[in-house]
């Protein structure tokens, strides 16, 4: 952030300026100074803009660490071309992290596709599944919705097959959701899958881009089926994504492991906290911490709320709901 830094200027007591020659305005500021606002509420100072200087005020302590939230959200616009008021937020939470104990993101950048943004990690919780994602051949992500469990795997598994480490890449769900079952569903065979794999897909669209998927798939390079579809198969030299793997019984999560074949990777990515199984059923993604922990060549990873990623709004659902939980099962004893 050193580039940054040196834009900033400290004027009086309590008001600091940034020099923003060069710097898309509009971008930094959004749509009608709604980035900026998300500062002035946090903070309780003003900011304005004098030709190509933004100018912050407020109490001094509060203005020091403001102007350098602004320092390190022009750095991002520079690197990501690009900002909301969501990257705003996560830059605050970022700086309210190190009183916590935690240090601050690494960014380390891990596939730049093409013309599109680079892709970077975002926490001190993804790094570490990235580097379990290099260090082990199974990895196991356990985590609340919107930690990138299943997007960094994906974006793993094509930085794998443009190095060259693995020659092609499988993305697995279990065909089970909120109770129904794929045979419910209306609909040839692809038609039955595709919402399943949707999530996947997605994930592809930002590293590949859409129109590339289809032709990764056409060719076999990328495949995506159930489950189901996995028995009796050896996968070698391939990255496979087992997704929503709370909702794996402990005989398909056998299954699915013992599918891995030479020069293979597999990471298995599920939330324990949405498990849709039919009542009386034990989730395989569950059971499997106990019998695989320390076991040689295979990680566990438990990203948490500080991980989340998504909208604000995301982390604090997921902690309401985690709150909820503690009561009810404090109720039930």
């Amino acid at each position: 952030m050193s580039g940054a830094v040196g834009r900033l200027t400290a004027t009086a007591p309590g008001e600091a300026a940034i020099d923003l020659a060069g710097v898309d305005q509009f971008a930094l500021l959004g749509w009608h100074d709604a980035n900026l606002r998300v500062l002035e509420e946090h903070y309780g100072g003003s900011i304005s803009v004098r030709g190509d200087a933004l100018v912050l005020r407020g109490e001094p302590a509060e203005t020091e660490t403001m102007a350098r939230v602004v320092c390190r959200l022009v750095e991002l616009l520079e690197r990501e071309k690009a900002l909301d008021t969501v990257s705003v937020h996560y830059v605050l939470e970022q700086h309210l992290r190190p009183q916590d104990g935690e240090p601050e993101a690494v960014g380390e950048t891990l596939l730049v596709a093409g013309n599109r943004r680079a892709i970077r990690v975002k926490t001190a919780g993804q790094q570490g599944y990235v580097e379990a994602i290099r260090a082990h051949d199974v990895v196991f992500a356990i985590g609340p919705a919107g930690t990138g469990k299943t997007y960094l795997a994906v974006v793993m598994a094509m930085d794998y097959l443009k190095r060259g480490l693995v020659e092609r890449i499988i993305l697995v769900r279990p065909a089970v959701e909120a109770g129904e079952q794929l045979g419910f569903l209306p609909g040839d065979l692809q038609e039955k899958i595709d919402p399943y794999l949707r999530p996947l897909h997605d994930a592809l669209g930002d590293t590949v881009g859409p129109g590339r998927i289809q032709r990764y798939m056409s060719s076999g390079v990328i495949e995506a089926a159930p489950l189901a579809y996995m028995r009796g198969r050896t996968l070698n030299q391939a990255f496979v994504i087992l997704d929503e793997a709370q909702n794996t019984t402990l005989g398909q999560m056998k299954m699915f492991l013992t599918r891995l074949g030479h020069q293979s990777k597999a990471v298995i990515t599920g939330d324990v906290t949405q498990i849709d199984l039919a009542q009386g059923k034990d989730s395989g993604l569950v059971r499997v911490r106990d019998i695989l922990a320390g076991t040689e060549g295979i990680a566990f990873v438990e990203l948490t709320q500080r991980d989340v990623v998504r909208h604000p709004l995301v982390r604090r659902i997921v902690e309401a709901f985690r709150v909820a939980e503690e009561r009810g099962a404090e109720k039930r004893k």
